[in-house]
């Protein structure tokens, strides 16, 4: 035994409680300074990160990345939330995980690219722990681009709209399909987290509204497939850089992550950092990446009358969201 800890021994030939006052101190201190640096006994093991005399250890050590505070988005034209028109989150049937079709008297379902998202809410006031219990509200159009409650054919239809509670993990998860790119969007999902199931029914009981980017290769492979045909000149005149949602960071907090094929579909997912100590600034139906026409107030989009929704085809320039 000529060595201890990656350390030559003053006196190998006797045991280790017998190598002197000196080698006992450099000891001591070795493992003060390795605890300071989180590391414990695992890092005692490591003789080599220490330096001939145990003075200096050269310590290896990695970042965690915490998650921050999701950017607080418009809830654009079409939120159904009662903030422009319908509000579906007072309906019987909207919470649910399967988004898919409509409920209530219409049953009809959206066609598209299965995909499943997952949100896990993350409370920074609570030094990011899961934010159990939370309820997220979620919606987004469909393979042609149209929203339900508003879009013009479909405005007796709920679907790609649903509620989930957060398990102990703070996830929440739907079934859904991908969504389309419109003109003038990347293509996103959006969502609003609310404090509890029962605070839904008013928009303005949201603690945190913002929307979700999807990743251009996964999109990409998705508008090639049958149904999302428009999708694929929209998306080629747009970028995460140009969208006037995500261009301030090219969506770096709010892109997803994704896996899967086109074929058994993708499970899409994102953390979401939800800080109740600031005052939420998103949740409009104008403003902060919204376009500065975009429909408000008690008029549905295009300015109907009492939330009346848009007649005729959706024109090119109609506003985002």
């Amino acid at each position: 035994m000529g060595t201890y800890e990656g350390r030559s021994l003053p006196r190998p030939e006797e045991d280790l409680f017998d190598q002197g006052l000196a080698f006992d101190v450099g000891t001591i201190r070795r493992r003060q300074i390795l605890r300071a640096f989180g590391l414990g006994a695992v890092a005692l093991g490591l003789g080599a990160c220490g330096d001939s005399d145990g003075d200096t250890p050269t310590v290896a050590t990695s970042e965690t990345n915490t998650v921050g505070e999701i950017p607080d988005e418009t809830a654009g034209p079409y939120p159904g939330d009662g903030s422009n028109g319908p509000n579906v989150l007072t309906e019987d049937g909207i919470v649910r995980s399967d988004i898919r079709s409509s409920f209530g008297d219409k049953t009809t379902t959206a066609e598209g690219v299965p995909m499943t998202l997952t949100l896990t809410i993350k409370d920074l006031a609570n030094s990011g722990a899961a934010f159990a219990g939370v309820a997220v509200y979620v919606w987004h159009c469909n393979r042609a681009g149209e929203y339900s409650l508003y879009s013009d054919g479909i405005t007796e239809e709920n679907y790609l709209r649903g509620v989930q509670v957060a398990d102990d993990a703070g996830q929440v998860t739907f079934t859904s399909i991908y969504p389309a790119c419109y003109s003038g969007r990347w293509p996103h999902i959006h969502f609003e987290v609310y404090p509890d199931q029962a605070s839904i029914s008013a928009a303005a009981n949201a603690i945190a509204t913002s929307q979700v980017a999807m990743p251009k290769a996964t999109s990409d492979d998705v508008f090639a497939t049958t149904g999302y045909e428009a999708s694929v000149t929209n998306f080629a005149q747009v970028t995460l850089d140009s969208d006037n949602v995500f261009g301030d960071d090219a969506g770096a907090s709010q892109l997803a992550t994704v896996s899967g094929d086109v074929t058994s579909g993708y499970a899409v997912s994102l953390e979401v950092g939800v800080d109740t100590g600031t005052t939420p600034t998103g949740g409009q139906n104008t403003g902060d990446g919204a376009p500065s026409g975009a429909p408000m107030g008690s008029g549905g989009p295009g300015g109907g009358p009492g939330g009346a929704p848009p007649s005729g085809p959706r024109p090119s320039g109609a506003p985002p969201s």
